[in-house]
């Protein structure tokens, strides 16, 4: 069945190459009258090998690697544009097929190299204080697109720093929660030994909070760590900034949260970004550290915020930062203030929108 429906599609529109697994590859070198292996080599070029061209499968005859052109596409990201931070912080933009931008960033500290992927071209959820929430959704990235950033990442990771990544963030443009098969097709390409072979818990997926789909990631046993973007500590002043809060309030999403923490026992983190005189205060502090008990979290990243041309918000006083990180340490919060990189290229948190 797989194999009729497969002819009549190749008959009609060249299939991207990359969405057949290897079982119908198989079966497709099968009607040609090939050896059965040969998938094997074309699954490694397309996974392993990270060929973007059929003229790179070099231990294919030519007529074969015109013939697989002639059958299938290969679309793949390109690099679009580079820039470097003082910091060591790289930004790239990365191109579609069709002419798309989508951004991601090489993070480097003393202890990790981390890349920040993004999982959709532009956003729906229109946070008020993310640069990429102003941005019109075009569409969701594909699980290879995906793929495509953590391998051009990973490479640059190799020729700057002489090493490999160690973590993965899907923190970039867009809602990962929203493109959920993709996403977590792109983590099990990631992940497995015929891609990258990245471990899962050195991926976090960070959601504005889909209560639903964080509950599915629960049913689903992912291996992941989550990381949930709070940012306001009542509803009401999350509405404020995150209008997704109107139809998954903290109540729904602490309720998630615990329920993935019961399937799956791995990690959450609470992301807080703090705006001046908005939820930087002690009242603020105290209504983040109820929630914080009410879920089995292991750390609330306390995030510098980063001004973008749009928002009105602005970053509180030194003081009034460290105020609040005694206050969390003082009730026995795990809490870290996250120092902002990448700044200087508007490739910092919440300021991925596509400027180069």
């Amino acid at each position: 069945m797989i194999l009729v429906y497969l002819c009549r599609m190749l008959k009609t529109e060249q299939k991207n190459i990359r969405h057949l697994s290897l079982q119908e590859l198989e079966q497709y070198f099968e009607t040609l009258g090939e050896k059965k292996f040969r998938a094997k080599q074309v699954y490694e070029w397309l996974w392993q090998k990270h060929a973007h061209s059929f003229a790179e499968m070099t231990n294919l005859s030519k007529e074969l690697r015109q013939t697989l052109g002639e059958n299938f596409s290969l679309p793949a990201l390109t690099v679009n544009a580079t820039q470097y931070s003082a910091d060591g912080t790289v930004k790239s933009s990365f191109k579609t097929h069709e002419g798309h931008l989508v951004e991601g960033v090489l993070i480097p500290t003393e202890k990790r190299t981390t890349a920040c992927v993004s999982s959709q071209i532009g956003c729906s959820l229109s946070c008020r204080f993310c640069a990429t929430g102003y941005i019109e959704r075009k569409r969701n990235l594909t699980f290879d697109e995906i793929y495509d950033q953590v391998v051009m990442i990973n490479q640059q990771c190799e020729r700057i720093y002489g090493h490999k990544l160690t973590n993965i963030v899907f923190m970039g443009m867009g809602e990962p929660l929203l493109n959920y098969k993709n996403v977590l097709k792109a983590i099990e390409k990631i992940t497995s030994p015929d891609g990258l072979g990245m471990s899962p818990k050195r991926i976090t997926v960070s959601t504005a909070g889909v209560a639903k789909q964080i509950k599915q990631l629960g049913d689903d046993k992912v291996k992941f760590k989550l990381a949930l973007s709070l940012h306001a500590a009542n509803d009401l002043k999350r509405h404020e900034i995150m209008p997704i809060n109107d139809t998954n309030n903290i109540r729904s999403l602490i309720d998630a949260l615990n329920y993935f923490y019961k399937q799956t026992k791995n990690e959450i983190t609470f992301e807080y970004i703090l705006f001046k005189n908005f939820n930087d205060s002690l009242k603020d502090a105290d209504e983040l550290i109820k929630i914080y008990r009410q879920v089995p979290a292991d750390l609330i990243n306390i995030i510098e915020y980063n001004p973008i041309d749009f928002a009105k918000f602005e970053k509180p006083d030194e003081k009034v930062v460290e105020t609040f990180m005694s206050y969390l340490e003082k009730h026995k919060v795990n809490a870290r203030l996250r120092r902002s990189r990448g700044k200087d290229i508007d490739a910092a948190c919440g300021q991925l929108a596509n400027k180069n």
